[in-house]
């Protein structure tokens, strides 16, 4: 779905976003961390939310939060350590859902379902068949669910969209999408015990039981293979989103990857080197990352080349936008990027566009099925890690074909109570 020219314009900054138009939403934060958090005070700043309630099972984490909203607004949100007591106490009308990836599926779904509309962060499952259950869900509930991909809303990111789809670059054979960061072997970190006021065994919830680590929690979890799914899938998701909102696609119809722990020896177990290969109908889409030996000998160190007949175009994000033609005779040609603190992020355009398709009840920019075709692609990258093979996909049906054993991949089973949701 495409931006209106007014949601473009706002989102350059060439006009000003819509501010507190007289209604509040009744709004309950789900996770309070850091990234939730970023959400909430976007969301109190924009001035259309009464902040009811928020719900973290760590209640340091959950003190902190408060201690940073007191200052931004007069509404006195009450504290849950359950997401399920919240919705039925506060019949909250947007949720955001800030949870590390394996608790998004089942509050986001609990939620619609309580006729919130959702705010959920990337990617929003662990597992594909999450994802199509939280589609199935928002759908049937008719609700809005926002995906935190807010690089679609992005100015940099939207002119460089623009700049391809008129043809610049030529007809396009191949992007490459990438991240490279610094850092050594690392050290393991021993399990303790969990710290005073952390619910562990709810933090945990569906996923497997194991003993605490500092290295989980908080912020460690992205890169421990219980809760999330690696470098791929924290960062991947949002490039891999940008070539399906520039290219025009929703899946591709085969995926082959590798990945290994080659260098890191600390206690995470999600791979330090993996790259996978996509091919799509008009084009290949290849992946890569290492968690090690970021320098200067590569110009950049995250983002996607746009391999076209005219020339390059590198799609970053602190750095913009830069492309190189073909013919050496016409001028490279660069964009900067126009970012929010903290942390260099587009939010603030994002919540309005879920404020504004909440309002006029159309579906936002990132759609929850934009965004589960985008996790799928980073998801399906560790499926074929592990089934060791390359995996033909059946994008409409949501299969594998030519190796149905790998279809168990696609989900997997909960730590009991909880049960995995049905699609």
């Amino acid at each position: 779905m495409s931006l209106t020219r007014r949601q473009m314009l706002a989102a350059a900054g060439a006009v000003p976003l819509i501010r507190g138009q007289g209604r509040r939403y009744k709004t309950a934060l789900i996770g309070s961390g850091w990234w939730g958090m970023n959400i909430l005070m976007t969301a109190v700043e924009a001035g259309e939310s009464e902040v009811v309630a928020l719900c973290d099972v760590d209640r340091g984490q959950l003190d902190a939060a408060l201690g940073k909203l007191a200052p931004l607004t007069r509404d006195q949100p009450r504290r849950y350590e359950d997401y399920r007591e919240l919705l039925a106490k506060e019949k909250p009308e947007i949720v955001i859902v800030g949870t590390p990836d394996h608790w998004h599926a089942l509050p986001m779904i609990a939620s619609v379902r309580a006729g919130a509309h959702v705010y959920v962060e990337k990617p929003i499952g662990h597992t594909i068949l999450e994802g199509r259950a939280m589609v199935n869900a928002a759908r049937a509930a008719d609700r809005v669910v926002q995906v935190g991909t807010h690089r679609r809303v992005s100015p940099h990111n939207m002119s460089a969209r623009e700049f391809i789809r008129s043809g610049k670059l030529g007809k396009i054979g191949m992007v490459r999408c990438f991240v490279h960061s610094g850092g050594g072997a690392g050290k393991k970190t021993p399990d303790s015990e969990p710290p005073p006021g952390l619910n562990w065994d709810l933090w945990l919830g569906p996923a497997p039981k194991r003993p605490f680590n500092k290295s989980i929690h908080p912020r460690g979890f992205r890169q421990h293979l219980d809760f999330a799914n690696g470098t791929i899938a924290d960062w991947g998701i949002h490039w891999f989103d940008q070539v399906l909102w520039i290219m025009e696609e929703k899946h591709p119809k085969r995926v082959y990857s590798t990945a290994a722990r080659r260098i890191l020896d600390d206690s995470t177990d999600a791979p330090d080197t993996q790259i996978a290969n996509y091919d799509f109908d008009r084009f290949t889409m290849t992946w890569e990352h290492r968690r090690y030996a970021g320098n200067n000998a590569e110009s950049t160190g995250i983002g996607c080349y746009f391999y076209g007949e005219q020339g390059t175009l590198h799609l970053g994000w602190r750095d913009g936008w830069t492309f190189y033609p073909v013919n050496r005779k016409l001028p490279t040609i660069h964009e900067e990027p126009k970012l929010n603190a903290p942390d260099d992020q587009n939010i603030r355009e994002l919540w309005a566009d879920f404020l504004d398709a909440i309002r006029n009840k159309r579906r936002p920019v990132c759609d929850i099925e934009l965004a589960h075709h985008s996790t799928n692609i980073s998801l399906l990258g560790m499926v074929s890690v592990r089934a060791g093979r390359s995996l033909d996909w059946d994008g409409v049906k949501e299969i594998i074909t030519n190796a149905p054993d790998a279809n168990r991949f696609l989900r997997r089973d909960y730590r009991a109570p909880w049960q995995y949701p049905k699609a």
